[in-house]
């Protein structure tokens, strides 16, 4: 009899290493292009599943990369970590064992999040456009009914309560519905807005809808004939597209114009559109994560993060300990885990560039509504009061688009029925 060969031993890289001394012999530009060829090189073995050749890559990686070095050698220790995690998920029982000690992901997005608005302009900039544009657009309005899609940032709005209590023709009866699957967010955001519509004398109400985006129905929301509708989603429709992707390779022609059909975003859209809302505004990321094929989604995360990554940079300076910076680099790191790591349902960052909502709001009867008039100059009094160099907003085919250094990162845009 033939005795069974022994499985061979695999060992996976997975610590993010603080630093080796290999790195102070490689110049940084010498030390990027190899970190790039060695990740790129990895997601391949990765994607056909060869785990020892996968493994010599994250080993060979973990000599460049540093959490505490520059950009690229941060970003690459996380990219790395997310293909180690994607390998690792080959053993069920010994991904879950890692992961015991990680805190729930609201958890970790309750402290990230607040922080990103502080730091970076993005969200600032988004909501003094979706503002600005409701004002001008809402005037004259008696009843007007805001849905918050998921964001219950207070950041967004105080200010907006406060530009409505000022407007010259009176103030309307300001309706916000804050939808959120985060009960707490619900609880905290609800008495903060009625405390300052009181402040502003203000008729206001606060409607608490505690779902999440796939269980909307208009039931739920609440509204009357008579109130000026408009919906506003902030960095989480993209999570609709999470789907079985084993079902759209079997039927790859489920496709229009290139881009995947989703049935779950169809009957949102659908049932946004029959509300007869006034306006629907989408802040999303400016990047295509919604690819089936890794090593394409993670070319795209490379080209997207290292931007994100040299902005960070550009905030912080040379403060690589900076507790901040951890928190923000490690949302960010989550996100890259999960558009490298995760497959199916399971995968909901899927960002996608403004030029596909185009095609799913054309698709459910939308179209596309310019921003403010006067967009250009009150872009350039945002950017000044920022104060931040390299930050930019840029219109582009009826949207707005927030760039760091020409490279395009959140897009800003507005629909109608």
């Amino acid at each position: 009899m033939m005795s069974s060969s022994p499985k061979p031993e695999v060992t996976l890289s997975l610590t993010l290493s603080p630093g080796s001394t290999l790195q102070e012999v490689v110049k940084p530009e010498e030390r990027g292009v190899r970190l790039i060829q060695l990740l790129l090189t990895c997601a391949k073995h990765a994607s056909s599943s060869n785990l020892h050749r996968a493994d010599e890559c994250l080993r060979q990686i973990s000599l460049l990369a540093s959490v505490s070095g520059d950009s690229m050698q941060r970003l690459s220790a996380w990219f790395a970590s997310a293909l180690a995690v994607r390998l690792v998920k080959r053993w069920p029982g010994l991904h879950k064992a890692l992961n015991y000690t990680q805190l729930p992901k609201q958890d970790q997005l309750g402290q990230a999040q607040p922080l990103f608005g502080r730091v970076f302009p993005y969200l600032g900039f988004s909501y003094a456009i979706i503002s600005r544009t409701l004002i001008k657009a809402m005037t004259g309005e008696r009843v007007i009914h805001l849905v918050d899609l998921g964001s219950g940032d207070a950041n967004l709005w105080i200010p907006l309560l406060r530009s409505f209590s000022c407007l010259l023709d009176g103030q309307p009866h300001l309706k916000v519905t804050c939808m959120n699957a985060n009960k707490a967010i619900l609880e905290e955001l609800g008495p903060r807005l009625v405390k300052e519509a009181e402040a502003l004398g203000l008729p206001f109400q606060f409607a608490p809808l505690n779902a999440s985006l796939r269980e909307l129905t208009l039931d739920k929301l609440g509204v009357k004939s008579g109130e000026a509708l408009a919906f506003i989603s902030i960095l989480n429709l993209h999570t609709l597209l999470a789907e079985d992707d084993s079902v759209d390779a079997h039927f790859s022609h489920n496709k229009t114009n290139g881009i995947k059909d989703s049935k779950q975003m169809f009957r949102f859209l659908s049932t946004i559109r029959s509300s007869s809302a006034k306006f629907f505004f989408l802040v999303e990321k400016e990047a295509d994560h919604n690819l089936n094929k890794l090593i394409d989604r993670f070319v795209e995360g490379l080209h997207y993060y290292s931007a994100v990554f040299d902005s960070v940079d550009a905030t912080f300076g040379g403060n690589t300990s900076s507790r901040e910076r951890l928190v923000l680099e490690e949302m960010f790191g989550k996100e890259i885990e999960n558009i490298v790591a995760c497959e199916g349902v399971e995968r909901e960052e899927r960002h996608e560039r403004y030029g596909r909502w185009m095609v799913r709001f054309g698709q459910a009867g939308f179209k596309p509504v310019m921003m403010w008039h006067d967009s250009t100059e009150d872009a350039k009094q945002m950017e000044e009061a920022c104060g931040r160099n390299g930050y930019k907003i840029v219109n582009e085919r009826a949207s707005l688009m927030i760039c760091w250094h020409d490279r395009p990162l959140y897009a800003v845009s507005a629909w109608t029925c």
